[in-house]
């Protein structure tokens, strides 16, 4: 392992600032906007929701990765989405970002937009622009300020997300920073977040779009909480070259150790995700091994922490192992079921739970205990080749339906 894992998040890496302000938009005596700015220009890459209704700043953030020479900043809202919000909700994003852009001194097409929160209502563009002025006032490069902008982008998250790694590129330290949000409406696909990567490496945009895709394949769509894919899922990375390695424009092993550090970041930051899920009492991993494919390695996985009766089974610390089997089998991917065994894992020791095509001699209290953790991971071994995924997901409470019942209210 070449990278090592710092204390920090979006400010972390070399000239970037950060900061949370209150704007008043939905929430009461909370930060509800935050700011993410890089002191020099950045290349960018980013990948959004394949969801067909495509909220506004998705629209907007996508033809800036697409079309501008290079970014500098975010601006980003929570308590409204500005999804569903036709010509006026991209005006918002444009008012939003020429705002932004005149008082950091750079233009509108430098400047992402997020939003996230109810879909349907429009933005109160006055509170915006207002909350853009007293975050360009604020923003600085401390961690505290990294941390405050993390807060300010939560929604129904308990906790904020955060992590930073360093990992050396060339002789020079390399530093990535990044935070995200993410509870409900979580789901494979590019699942349902907004996130966004702060780095100091010199990279060219087309290695850098190349790594961040390739990489959510294995970490932001291995994971759900409710099987709902949002309208506004963004994730976006930046770097602006400022720890001034030599440019990596090409695969090698440069290149490798900067990908390898970018895994860790998006795994920690979806791990935290699927364990923060509206309601969730458990983080739910699987990890399926020995898969024919790699494809099927990560669909199988997927089926397991999407089936709803599992993640039930999974709230109610009940061994009922074939509602997996059942997930496995609707999956869509071709396998003898006699050929497979699934294990619960608790740490080191694996507990044997069915092979040979049926159930095996295991104790249901010990069973029960391992599923009582906050961590729960069903391991199945396909004996079919050596490919392998993990997917993450949560269990399914009461609290999921009570959060979500009331969510415009």
């Amino acid at each position: 392992m070449s990278y090592r894992q710092i204390d920090g998040g979006v400010t972390a890496a070399k000239g970037f600032e950060a900061a949370g302000t209150e704007a008043g938009i939905k929430y009461e005596n909370r930060k509800d906007m935050a700011i993410v700015y890089s002191t020099s220009p950045c290349v960018c890459a980013g990948t959004f929701t394949s969801n067909v209704v495509k909220a506004a700043p998705v629209v907007w953030d996508m033809d800036i990765v697409d079309n501008s020479e290079y970014a500098q900043a975010v601006i980003v809202n929570t308590g409204i989405a500005n999804a569903c919000t036709g010509k006026e909700g991209l005006d918002y994003c444009i008012r939003t970002a020429e705002r932004a852009g005149e008082l950091l001194g750079i233009p509108r097409n430098a400047v992402f937009v997020g939003s996230t929160g109810v879909i349907g209502a429009q933005l109160p563009i006055d509170r915006i622009v207002a909350g853009v002025e007293k975050l360009v006032k604020a923003k600085a490069h401390t961690r505290e300020a990294g941390t405050e902008a993390s807060r300010a982008i939560m929604t129904t998250d308990t906790i904020n997300k955060e992590v930073a790694v360093e990992v050396t590129i060339g002789g020079k330290t390399v530093t990535i920073g990044a935070m995200s949000k993410g509870s409900g409406m979580i789901h494979p696909n590019m699942c349902t977040m907004l996130g966004y990567i702060c780095t100091d490496i010199n990279i060219s945009k087309e290695m850098l779009t190349k790594a961040i895709k390739a990489d959510v394949k294995d970490s932001f769509n291995m994971i759900s909480v409710d099987g709902d894919t949002s309208t506004n899922d963004t994730l976006l990375i930046m770097a602006n070259g400022l720890a001034e390695n030599e440019r990596i424009t090409a695969e090698g092993a440069d290149y490798e150790a900067f990908t390898e550090a970018l895994n860790f970041v998006t795994t920690y930051l979806a791990k935290k995700m699927a364990g923060d899920g509206e309601g969730a009492t458990a983080l739910f991993e699987c990890r399926v091994i020995n898969a024919d494919t790699k494809e099927n390695a990560r669909i199988l996985a997927k089926s397991v922490i999407c089936s709803s009766l599992t993640k039930a089974a999974i709230f109610g610390h009940d061994a009922n192992w074939g509602r997996i089997l059942c997930a496995l089998g609707y999956s869509g991917v071709k396998f003898d079921p006699e050929g497979l065994d699934l294990y619960f894992v608790d740490g080191d020791r694996r507990m044997f739970i069915y092979g040979d095509g049926k159930g095996q001699d295991y104790s249901e209290e010990e069973a029960t205990a391992i599923l009582s953790k906050e961590h729960v991971t069903a391991l199945v071994d396909m004996h079919m080749g050596y490919e392998k995924a993990t997917a993450w997901g949560c269990d399914l409470s009461y609290d999921y339906v009570k959060i979500n019942a009331d969510y415009r209210s």
